[in-house]
């Protein structure tokens, strides 16, 4: 099972140029009207993007970059900027969560921290108690500089261990050892109690089950109430996969993959740990505030090079959500926001249908899948029942024990929860089917409309699909 799969399954729901769905096109029905925002005071987590690392490591194809040094004063800079930017036009109100990750967060220095985090609280309500979680790496998080992330507003750490042995470490390319790995998550846990995750990746080249399972139990030895496990995914241009394509390094079978996430639910459910996403694991409540307002398709802003972002710009008198990217490049985007205040590459107004789709795939994640109430949020006109009730594909899911629609909503059982990937194309395949039914009853003899004559999420604006800023 592929934990970080769900990238695959998201984009169909997230990625489309020019804002289509799938499997419509012009001739397609109408979708229902949409609905303004609720009257509610808008609120939204925050993304900040640190793009720079010291090394790559073997497996990572994320937006980061290596150099010879940083002007870290014109990069905070930029960040402080267009953060206020940013959440003016969103006309947010409240900040939920604060996330810095990369790239290399921790080799930011604490002021650079303090001073995204000013920004935020200037320009919305940060409440006092709000998580701000900060990714670290081992070899980048010694005591003091530890210190200095918390007294700068940071009250939550993540930090990639990856492994514990040094030779998964050295093929991963990570700069550090476990004993640094060790060390680092015991002074964390001093520093941030209760509020320290680890990151773990199974499914290395030549890893046993046996080899996951020792690692795995010392990790629980070690870590703090949250853990993160991610099966090792091979991505085109890093150095492991061209290892494994190229035959140096043997590929895990998919039976074996399968049975080391099995067996990693298992041990971590036995110690106490609830399975509250498909790659996150809690214990006495300390789930991540900041990765649940993905899931939960709630509104996030993101600031730094290549970071995401879904809101609706309120500032510019937008009444729809849009779905946002920064540009990558570092440099280039600095110039951006010198000269325009954000570096903001491409937005998409997303259709009701879109955002929907994004409700589903990424809700369907997490142990309380989607609930009614959070589907009627989205969808006013086509309820969750109407949607995915007899006959279809999902009572197929119902009925081999994958998938469950009742009163608290719709979400997958323990057994489907490791198959998600591949339930999710007919999930989405009949949503679209009754939506466009639900259209049909509402706009009938509009079936010639295109997509981007049709009303677009969260208003009433036409969703103009894909531009430029």
């Amino acid at each position: 099972m592929a934990a970080r799969g769900w990238r695959r399954a998201a984009a169909i729901a997230a990625a489309r140029p020019g804002g289509g769905g799938p499997g419509r096109g012009p001739g397609s029905e109408p979708a229902p009207e949409a609905v303004p925002q609720r009257a509610a005071p808008p609120a939204a987590a925050v993304y900040v993007h640190w793009p720079y690392c010291r090394k790559r490591c073997s497996y990572c194809n994320f937006n980061k970059y290596v150099v010879p040094a940083v002007d870290e004063a014109a990069v905070r800079a930029c960040l402080v900027r267009e953060t206020r930017t940013l959440l003016r036009l969103s006309q947010v109100q409240s900040v939920t969560s604060v996330f810095f990750g990369g790239g290399t967060p921790s080799l930011a220095s604490p002021r650079t921290i303090a001073a995204v985090l000013e920004a935020v609280a200037g320009a919305a309500h940060l409440p006092a108690g709000a998580e701000v979680t900060l990714e670290a790496n081992p070899s980048s998080a010694g005591t003091p500089r530890l210190a200095g992330f918390r007294a700068a507003g940071v009250n939550r750490l993540s930090i990639g261990v990856q492994s514990l042995d040094d030779a998964e470490l050295r093929l991963l390319g990570r700069e550090h050892t476990a004993a640094e790995a060790r060390g680092t998550v015991e002074v964390a846990r001093g520093l941030f109690p209760g509020r320290t995750s680890i990151d773990l990746i199974f499914g290395l080249p030549g890893q046993s089950q046996g080899a996951w399972a020792r690692g795995l139990e010392e990790a629980l030895g070690l870590c703090d109430d949250h853990v993160s496990l991610y099966q090792l995914t091979l991505e085109r241009g890093t150095a492991l996969a061209t290892q494994v394509w190229g035959g140096t390094l043997p590929a895990p079978p998919q039976d074996l993959l399968a049975d080391m996430y099995q067996t990693a639910c298992a041990m971590l459910v036995a110690a106490g740990f609830r399975h509250y996403e498909v790659s996150n694991f809690a214990r006495k409540g300390a789930l991540s505030t900041h990765n649940l307002s993905y899931w939960r398709a709630e509104q996030y802003i993101g600031v730094g090079p290549g970071a995401h972002g879904r809101f609706v710009p309120r500032g510019e008198g937008g009444h729809s959500r849009e779905a946002r990217v920064q540009t990558l490049e570092p440099d280039a985007w600095m110039r951006e926001v010198q000269s325009r205040g954000h570096g903001t590459r491409r937005r998409v107004v997303l259709s009701p249908l879109e955002q929907l789709e994004e409700v589903l795939v990424l809700g369907l994640r997490t142990d309380e899948g989607v609930t009614h109430e959070r589907w009627g949020h989205f969808s006013p006109h086509l309820s969750l029942q109407a949607a995915f009730g007899a006959p279809g594909e999902a009572e197929a899911l119902q009925q081999r024990g994958w998938l469950v629609l009742d009163g608290g909503g719709l979400r997958c059982r323990r057994e489907g929860l490791a198959v998600l990937d591949s339930l999710l194309p007919d999930l989405l395949c009949q949503l679209q089917r009754r939506w466009a039914r639900s259209a049909a009853t509402a706009h009938p003899g509009r079936g010639d409309s295109t997509p981007e004559e049709e009303p677009a999420g969260d208003g009433g604006e036409a969703a103009p699909g894909s531009r430029g800023l």
